[in-house]
């Protein structure tokens, strides 16, 4: 019997998790949502046996399939499913004795769902990367700080000014990981941004986000050293993952505006990460334009620990 994609059956059998199922949920509560073949990438076995598993974890209530995804089915009943975590999943993670979130599924928008698959889509294949063991190790930013609080967290309100413009913003990174060489301490700070390609390049006025005023925003949080006060670390890399290579190109054209800090961005389409076996070669953009690399080896004694302005 073909059970209903968004309509919970109850089952008569009893669900026992497994260490498995207990994966699947922390991957989804770690970014939020993820769908049906994002799960399978990360977790080892069978695809369809994680499926079945899915199934079984959204009918016993363990997991959400929300509404927001609705419009997908309406136009290519061939996407994949989108989980969230439910009350019932967070209550099993805590259980094992790790701090999930707890957010309302119900009323997430649907240009929110899918930004943050892209988000999650980046950062997947930026770990993929990571598994090699000539790369360097990722470290998520939830294991820089387990126990999230108002002194760790990433956000900062910073003074950004353009022409004869100065306006304070706000900047929240969608995502945020450390790259630890193996056989080095040179750590480097990694933001990730998701550019859908629906915000505005630039704008007549700051008051307005763009993409301009968000990478004058990072631009500014590096000059005044934010990040590194808070997390320890003085090199910073701002990876952007877009659509396609073409609006690559251009956001990097825009880059080349910024005063200073064009050394902190690296620009790339979300095809070209999910798809190269070595997100470390020069696939990306710097801000200048050019080719360049996601992460270079240690530099030498002496030499700069902030990147190129």
């Amino acid at each position: 019997m073909r059970l209903p994609r968004f309509h919970r059956v109850p089952e008569s059998l009893p669900l026992r998790l497994t260490p498995r199922d207990l994966e699947m949920l922390r991957q989804i509560d770690r970014h939020r949502f993820l769908h049906s073949r994002q799960i399978v990438a990360v977790t080892p076995g069978s695809g369809q046996h994680v499926l079945r598993r899915l199934q079984r974890l959204f009918h016993h209530g363990y997991v959400d399939r929300p509404r927001a995804q609705l419009h997908y089915f309406s136009a290519d009943g061939s996407r994949p499913l989108v989980y969230a975590l439910t009350q019932a999943g967070a209550q099993a993670i805590a259980e094992t004795g790790r701090s999930p979130r707890r957010l309302d599924n119900s009323n997430v928008k649907q240009l929110y769902l899918q930004h943050t698959l892209l988000v999650a889509d980046a950062m997947l294949a930026l770990e993929k990367a990571c598994h090699d063991p000539l790369a360097p190790q990722l470290v998520p930013g939830v294991e820089l700080a387990p126990a999230i609080t108002a002194a760790v967290r990433p956000d900062w309100k910073v003074s950004v000014r353009d022409r004869q413009t100065t306006v304070r913003v706000g900047l929240v990174p969608d995502g945020l990981f450390v790259l630890a060489p193996r056989e080095s301490s040179d750590r480097v700070l990694c933001f990730v941004e998701a550019d859908r390609a629906t915000m505005p390049i630039r704008r007549r006025s700051l008051h307005q986000t763009s993409v301009w005023r968000k990478l004058l925003a990072y631009a500014a949080c590096w000059e005044k050293k934010l990040p590194a006060e808070r997390y320890g670390i003085e090199r910073m890399r701002v990876l952007v993952v877009t659509t396609t290579s073409q609006r690559a190109a251009r956001l990097a054209a825009v880059c080349r505006e910024l005063p200073r800090g064009h050394g902190l961005f690296l620009f790339t389409d979300i095809a070209t990460l999910r798809n190269l076996p070595d997100v470390f070669r020069p696939v990306w953009l710097d801000g200048r334009g050019r080719p360049a690399a996601m992460w270079e080896p240690p530099r030498s004694p002496g030499a700069s620990t902030n990147c190129e302005t």
